[in-house]
């Protein structure tokens, strides 16, 4: 698929049917997420994937109740907990901390105060997004979404997660529903005018 029709395909797809992803596409769309850039190549961000029934159920017990799925229509809810893939996005400080301390950077103070922002969210929220797109390339319905800091605990005991690893989003993929619903957010796009400023802002 060409680069300017995955861009115009991309969007965040709630209801899939149950049948299960190749695991060879399911490998291509994990492999393009770790094509992401990283502040000194530290790569501290993971991957938790859940593919089996099993575990997929087991993901929603424990994280679905006060998560943002809750406020979802039953329809939709079932819709999202059909995707064949689970991928929790996870970033982890320490890597990065602990690669900034090395001679090439020498911030051996490991002070986080000389981070402008959290480049471990930020990077790892770029192996999200390379992921989302490389489901459509493959022809996959992909979706976006958050875990609520009340449940993370859970989350964490149910799939062995190291405390040192923080959820940054929830990559769900799989074949979307043939009668699923498309909702037509055009009407909300922001102006390009009130995001993109050349030169001077508002100019």
């Amino acid at each position: 698929m060409e680069f300017d029709d995955v861009l115009r395909r991309r969007r965040m797809v709630r209801h899939y049917d149950d049948r299960p992803v190749d695991p060879g596409v399911v490998a291509r769309v994990l492999a393009a997420g770790l094509r992401a850039p990283s502040a000194g190549f530290s790569q501290g961000y993971a991957l938790l994937v859940l593919e089996s029934v099993a575990d997929r159920a087991r993901f929603w017990e424990v994280t679905e109740t006060r998560q943002e799925t809750a406020s979802w229509p039953a329809e939709t809810k079932a819709g999202v907990m059909r995707a064949a893939v689970i991928a929790v996005t996870m970033s982890c400080k320490r890597v990065y901390l602990d690669r900034y301390a090395e001679p090439d950077k020498g911030w051996t103070d490991r002070d986080e105060a000389r981070w402008p922002v959290p480049f471990w969210h930020i990077d790892t929220g770029m192996v999200a997004l390379l992921m989302l797109l490389k489901a459509v390339d493959e022809g996959l319905g992909a979706l976006f979404i958050g875990m609520q800091p009340e449940v993370i605990p859970s989350f964490r005991a149910a799939f062995g997660v190291p405390e040192d690893h923080d959820v940054v989003g929830v990559v769900c993929f799989g074949h979307e529903a043939s009668a699923a619903p498309r909702r037509d957010l055009r009407s909300r796009r922001r102006e390009t005018a009130d995001v993109i400023h050349h030169g001077r802002w508002g100019a």
